[in-house]
């Protein structure tokens, strides 16, 4: 039987056209190339189509987790070449499926003739391609690959099921956010903005996608350096103070990025960042100051002496047609994201990120202008 063609698919390619017509490069021999690699409609409605109905599929009992990415062989470093193109079928990609789901391989997909196919598999993308990532059965997110100093890829929309989430690069940004949060934005939604402003938010997105990665959920403080004002929001005694503050992230990230590889050596910025994440899953919250230098773990956030307690808070996301919501501090989740919300009502120059075991990732911040907490829901980000 024939599988009826995924609803949503030809929205999706809308976007992702929108979306390139805004963000390719200009004409030019090397502009020429990059264009080269932007998919059209009728490709992009294959693809989606047939990641989709892949997703729904089981191959020796389990969903297969996949990436598509439209890049041709000659493009993609170098691959794992078929010597036989595979068809795009959603049968043909799950069961491929179980060879390319560790993260970082792709599945290459490309003309051949009059239809797509599946070339082979790579880890090298050029700037700019179109990736189709299946996350869970019904769950696809449309990427694209980002700039050489950000390991993220970027997401340009989540579908799931019958839904389809655009996310909105103008919806994130607020002249009263936070620096840090501000830097953060620019390292997920913004290809224009300066690579200086994009590194510093590119070390904050993955301390986020570690701490989502562990799954026990976690939370963790960012506090401005050189001020111990923080630790009046913090029971005492600290369970875990970091004496000296543990600085061997800092010391890489003030290494060029082009020569981190070799300052870091085995315990490069990945790897720092995967521990210091580790930090956030022992029950309380992680503390590092502004150059990511750890304070403290497991601590415990109590009222402000003097402070009230926080009452509302405005959720909003950066997603199309989102409408900022007032919500009691209750609603938003668990005790953690209670507890982010009233250290940031007391803590103005302090951002904290809260990740949940389902998957949900929030980031609090205070708004000047509001005198209010936000709540950055982040998570259609972070896929």
């Amino acid at each position: 039987m024939t599988e009826p063609a995924y609803s949503l698919a030809p929205s999706a390619a809308a976007i992702v056209s929108a979306f390139y017509a805004k963000h390719a490069p200009p004409g030019g021999d090397h502009g020429d190339d990059a264009r080269a690699l932007i998919p059209d409609a009728n490709a992009i409605v294959e693809m989606v189509d047939a990641a989709f109905w892949a997703s729904l599929r089981r191959e020796e009992g389990r969903p297969p987790l996949i990436s598509l990415a439209f890049v041709p062989p000659d493009r993609a470093g170098q691959p794992l070449t078929f010597a036989t193109a595979q068809s795009l079928a959603p049968e043909a990609l799950a069961r491929l499926g179980p060879a390319v789901e560790r993260p970082g391989v792709h599945l290459g997909v490309w003309r051949d003739g009059d239809e797509l196919r599946v070339w082979g598999a790579t880890r090298t993308l050029p700037e700019l391609s179109f990736v189709i990532e299946v996350i869970e059965p019904g769950l696809v997110v449309l990427k694209y690959r980002r700039g050489p100093e950000l390991g993220k890829f970027g997401n340009m929309a989540v579908l799931r099921a019958d839904q389809i989430r655009v996310i909105d690069e103008h919806n994130a940004y607020q002249p009263e956010c936070p620096t840090l949060l501000n830097a953060l934005f620019a390292a997920l939604l913004d290809l224009d903005a300066a690579p200086t402003k994009r590194d510093a938010g590119a070390t904050l997105l993955q301390l986020a996608v570690s701490m989502r990665s562990h799954g026990r959920g976690g939370m963790l403080l960012v506090v401005p350096d050189n001020k111990d004002a923080w630790r009046e929001s913090i029971v005492q005694p600290v369970s875990y103070t970091i004496s000296p503050p543990f600085s061997r992230l800092a010391q890489l990230l003030e290494v060029p990025p082009e020569e981190r590889g070799r300052a870091g050596g085995r315990d490069g910025v990945s790897k720092q960042i995967d521990m210091i994440a580790g930090l956030t899953a022992v029950d309380g919250a992680a503390v590092v100051n502004g150059r990511f230098e750890v304070l403290a773990f497991g601590v415990k956030i109590g009222r402000r002496d003097g402070n009230g307690a926080v009452e509302w808070v405005r959720v909003m996301e950066p997603v199309a047609d989102d409408i900022p919501t007032l919500v009691a501090p209750v609603q938003l989740g668990g005790t953690r994201h209670l507890s982010a919300a009233q250290f940031v009502h007391d803590q103005h120059d302090a951002v904290a990120l809260v990740a949940s075991q389902d998957g949900r990732f929030t980031v609090f911040a205070w708004s000047g202008e509001e005198k209010m907490v936000h709540a950055h829901r982040i998570e259609a980000l972070l896929f």
